[in-house]
């Protein structure tokens, strides 16, 4: 920690109140340090029926990580305010934050496939010519990400990809039938 007074270097020391002297100034200073990640080093053997950690196929279950699903110890378990994170996934979202960013920056890499395939199944009608590529990428979403990870924030449901046909085939299935009524009336 650095003093704000004479910008030394003071080591932070526990005491009851968060008192403290500089040691350079003598400018009474408080400090409270505490850690952003909480973890537990008490991790209990696991029995042979017991549910095991992914890291540690020795060690018993104690929490599943919120990104990924795994199973972790207490060893593994990475405590993020209310989030349990398993080492992975927490390199993986440290690796690709900001410094400084707070807990959202876990959520903003979530993608909502199903709203993506609803946006392209219905968008194409503001631009016309995009149909022939928003089909096959509604058909490739749905098949490729129908059982990807739902949102943590926003409910998630399969009907979304079903709606996103609906505005892909509406316009060709209602041209079809006027075709079809106006052949019929021909003939």
């Amino acid at each position: 920690m650095i003093c704000p007074s004479c910008n030394g270097d003071v080591a932070p020391v526990e005491s009851k109140s968060g008192w403290q002297t500089c040691p350079y100034c003598q400018k009474r200073l408080q400090m409270r340090v505490w850690g952003a990640v909480q973890q537990n080093t008490h991790a209990a053997a696991a029995l042979t029926d017991q549910a095991t950690c992914f890291f540690h196929p020795d060690k018993a279950f104690q929490a599943c990580c919120q990104r990924c699903g795994r199973f972790v110890c207490a060893l593994c378990d990475l405590q993020l305010g209310a989030e349990h994170v398993c080492p992975t996934c927490f390199e993986r979202g440290r690796a690709g934050s900001v410094a400084g960013a707070g807990t959202a920056e876990w959520r903003h890499r979530d993608v909502l496939f199903d709203s993506v395939a609803v946006t392209i199944g219905w968008g194409w009608i503001l631009f016309w010519p995009v149909f022939v590529a928003a089909l096959p990428a509604a058909i490739f979403l749905h098949v490729k990400y129908r059982k990807a990870p739902r949102s943590y924030l926003i409910p998630r449901y399969g009907w979304r990809f079903w709606a996103a046909y609906a505005g892909l085939l509406w316009l060709p299935l209602l041209f079809a039938a006027s075709f079809f009524a106006r052949w019929m009336g021909r003939h």
